[in-house]
């Protein structure tokens, strides 16, 4: 293997790394990608890397949430054939995540062109600037609803939270955890159906870009670069979701809007 194939190995790594820590955390992963992308030389990243990096961090999330998909998965079974209330309130969420899945389920298939396109600098640092300021505002609610408390209303304003996350820029996690915070949840149910809704909303995308993955014309020349990326973006984002599990706990995602200012300065400055 020739030295530039080592070093663009490790730059996938840093890549993956990149996307690995960023896709948790409310500051937009794929901003930082393209950030990164750029600092390294290797130019925008292609729709296959993309989901290449997004299965990763989407394998990394239902191993952390195995056992909460499980019970949910099992116990709304139950609950359609038995109608015990016991098993209620766990289909009653599944439902709510159903719900939020839709608005950003449909405008992704609407305006799948439109999030195709690529973004300028600036434009990723106005939407850090965006969630920085909305990271602000919700910064000292304390919502009292758990998962039996949510309600279709709470689920609906959620998904287009999620939708709006659509746009180029704006971070999945911030748009969906700050919308779950406004409507009143509590931070740990606010973390919890953050990405009980990013499951399936990710599965949809790998899904529908999988023929893509296998029409990729550069497949063999890149598979060990893009396994680096992939095995990196797995390991860092189980990590990166452990971490902010922590952040959240502890009640401190107002951190978060100070790094999305330092970072859309930085931005604004030097690209």
């Amino acid at each position: 293997m020739g030295e530039v194939d080592i070093i663009l190995i490790i730059k996938m790594i840093i890549i993956g790394l990149v996307q690995g820590f960023t896709e948790p955390i409310p500051v937009s992963s794929s901003g930082h990608v393209m950030i990164a992308s750029e600092i390294l030389g290797l130019g925008e990243q292609g729709f296959t890397f993309a989901i290449l990096t997004n299965t990763a961090s989407l394998f990394a999330i239902l191993f952390i949430y195995k056992k909460d998909i499980v019970r949910l998965a099992v116990n709304s079974i139950l609950y359609l054939k038995t109608k015990k209330s016991s098993y209620k309130d766990d289909y009653r969420f599944v439902f709510f995540i159903i719900i939020g899945t839709i608005p950003a389920g449909v405008l992704g298939v609407l305006l799948s062109d439109y999030i195709a396109e690529s973004v300028s600098m600036t434009t990723i640092a106005v939407m850090l600037f965006v969630t920085g300021i909305a990271l602000w505002l919700i910064r000292n609610i304390k919502g009292n609803k758990g998962e039996g408390d949510i309600k279709i209303k709470d689920a609906f304003l959620v998904g287009l939270g999620q939708a709006v996350a659509l746009t180029p820029g704006i971070s999945r996690s911030g748009a969906t955890i700050i919308s779950s915070i406004a409507v009143g949840m509590k931070q740990d149910t606010a973390l919890r159906f953050s990405f009980m809704l990013y499951i399936p909303i990710s599965l949809g995308g790998v899904i529908l870009g999988f023929s893509d993955f296998l029409n990729e014309p550069n497949k063999a020349e890149l598979a060990i670069p893009y396994l680096a990326a992939f095995i990196a973006t797995l390991l860092m984002t189980y990590f990166a979701m452990k971490w902010f599990m922590g952040i959240m706990k502890n009640g401190k995602l107002v951190y978060f809007t100070y790094y999305c200012f330092f970072i859309g300065v930085l931005l604004l400055i030097f690209f």
